[in-house]
């Protein structure tokens, strides 16, 4: 008789207001054994989690998972397979886990890290991906501001790392949107100058926390401290 092995469920939770979490998942968070975040290693702060703890049974347990903030992608893969070899051998168990994941599951999110490594080292397990709303598609909502109309495109870009990908794909895409545009804003702002994009450009940080903030003229941005929950959305109308 074969032994029943549980569900690792990988759950986007949304851009930051806790009713933008899907139904589906909401459903799953009730239901799950163990619920696992990501975490810096120097602290125990996750905003997945604050997102969802309305939705979490006080039954569930939370744990958090630290991750190296490194470049060194050797010292980066050597956790993340850790962190699945811990997930790995509650499934085998038999109990149900959930990774949740800011906005969507699939979009920029330290989930899709600990899915292929959970995937290459336990590929005999099952594995359920959970939509959630972007931060840019919340942040479009909350301006009023399409993301796409007819025949057009939309390119999204980490700013993470400055300007330079901005620069490399201007002109490729009508519409763009740059999420993690905080520690590099300055190099941003002058790709955005570079490329004629800075007055078709706006910016929103913590867009659906109460710390929300609406930035219309980006250059201010260059004097502003770095806000980590920081996008931008602009439009390329040559």
């Amino acid at each position: 008789m074969n032994k029943k092995t549980g569900t690792l469920y990988g759950i986007g939770v949304g851009p930051g207001d806790p009713e933008m979490i899907t139904l589906k998942a909401v459903k799953i968070l009730k239901k799950v054994d163990i619920i696992f975040a990501a975490a810096s290693s120097k602290n125990q702060h996750s905003q997945a989690v604050n997102i969802a703890k309305s939705h979490i049974p006080d039954t569930a347990k939370v744990e958090m998972l630290p991750f190296p903030m490194t470049k060194d992608k050797s010292v980066a893969q050597k956790a993340w397979d850790e962190h699945a070899r811990k997930i790995i051998t509650l499934l085998e168990q038999g109990q149900d886990a959930a990774f949740v994941t800011l906005g969507d599951s699939m979009v920029y999110a330290t989930y899709g890290y600990i899915l292929q490594s959970t995937q290459r080292l336990a590929p005999h397990l099952n594995v359920v991906s959970i939509p959630g709303i972007t931060s840019f598609q919340a942040a479009a909502s909350r301006l009023n501001r399409p993301l796409v109309e007819g025949e057009e495109s939309l390119l999204l870009l980490s700013g993470a790392n400055g300007g330079d990908r901005l620069r490399q794909f201007a002109g490729k895409a009508e519409n763009v949107a740059i999420l993690k545009a905080y520690k590099k804003v300055k190099d941003i702002v002058s790709a955005l100058d570079e490329t004629g994009m800075t007055e078709n450009s706006i910016a929103i940080t913590s867009c659906g926390l109460p710390d929300e903030e609406v930035i219309e003229d980006v250059r201010t941005l260059e004097k502003k401290p770095p806000e980590y929950w920081t996008l931008i959305l602009t439009k390329n109308t040559k």
